[in-house]
């Protein structure tokens, strides 16, 4: 139990003290967001970037691990969807509901547990579950947002037009690009550029985590408890659980098995809480109360989850 704790202690510890360090005013929620746009615009893409060119293409490139993770977080957003079908959940609270709990944070929960759990491993973690998440399972759930409107088939696809582009101007995608060019060139980075970029990176797990947990507070937290409750439990529970159906079949269809690190870092990775900005998404819609609800939930609770699945896996 020690060694679980060793791991999710830390995680959980800084998230509750970047909760406690608004709570009583040591920092401010605008405080939050100008350090949010530190780690996704320079820690991030810095990591990402380090990350992939200190590797070749057979390590990056692990379509097992992509398949396994894209495949489970589909089954889950179709698990999700059919429940509150049958519920009669309207449309975009039942699109909340199916981002909530198929799109994890990978980046600011993820790659800190990934970090101490398999620290050489960790950079290609999150650029596999980068492009999975968002060109696949973000995308699937602001479709789906968006259906919910009264809106014509050509708005649509200008929607598809400047979701894309709004991906490839993102500087984590302009880091994984950067990284993959580098490594496919077989430039070699002097000493003093990796050290740098490696300063940089090591700047993001314990700021990312900080600013996960200052930025729960203050969220509002007046909603349907109900849903909430629901996204927190296909999120922590159902995800993962689809995920590991999938990593487990997979030899089946004819694909590698995955490695046994890969193996739990994918069955990990779909256990993290939902991203930060799901609340974002779900304000323009007016559920903002019941996915602050959900993101509250899940990234708590996910201290028991992760532990448990943990003792289970490691």
């Amino acid at each position: 139990m020690l060694d679980i704790l060793s791991i999710t202690f830390p995680i959980f510890a800084a998230i509750a003290l970047g909760f406690a360090s608004v709570r009583f005013g040591m920092f401010t929620e605008s405080d939050m967001r100008v350090m949010s746009k530190y780690v996704q615009n320079i820690a991030l893409p810095a990591l990402l970037c380090a990350a992939l060119i200190k590797r070749d293409l057979a390590e990056v490139l692990d379509l097992s691990y992509v398949a396994v993770f894209a495949i489970g977080g589909v089954a889950t957003i179709g698990a999700m969807y059919a429940v509150l079908t049958l519920q009669r959940t309207g449309p975009a609270r039942r699109a909340i509901g199916v981002m909530g709990s198929s799109c994890p944070n990978s980046g600011f929960v993820g790659y800190p547990v990934m970090l101490l759990l398999f620290p050489d491993k960790a950079g290609v973690i999150l650029a596999l579950n980068f492009v999975v998440e968002n060109f696949l399972l973000i995308p699937i759930g602001l479709v789906m947002l968006e259906s919910s409107r009264d809106q014509t088939h050509s708005s649509r696809w200008r929607m598809f037009a400047a979701l894309f582009l709004s991906i490839l101007k993102r500087p984590l995608f302009v880091g994984l690009l950067a990284g993959m060019a580098i490594m496919l060139s077989g430039l070699t980075i002097p000493a003093p550029g990796i050290r740098f970029l490696d300063m940089l990176a090591a700047s993001a797990s314990a700021l990312a985590l900080f600013v996960i947990g200052g930025s729960l507070f203050g969220l509002p937290l007046k909603g349907n408890q109900v849903l909430a409750a629901q996204i927190v439990a296909g999120k922590l529970i159902v995800h993962p659980a689809m995920v590991a159906v999938v990593a487990f079949l997979l030899p089946m269809i004819g694909m590698p098995a995955l490695g046994a690190d890969m193996h739990k870092a994918v069955i990990l990775s779909a256990a993290m809480p939902m991203f930060l900005i799901y609340t974002v998404f779900a304000l323009d819609y007016g559920h903002e109360g019941v996915a602050s609800i959900a993101l509250l939930g899940a990234t708590f609770g996910a201290f028991v989850t992760l532990s448990v699945l943990l003792a289970v896996l490691i």
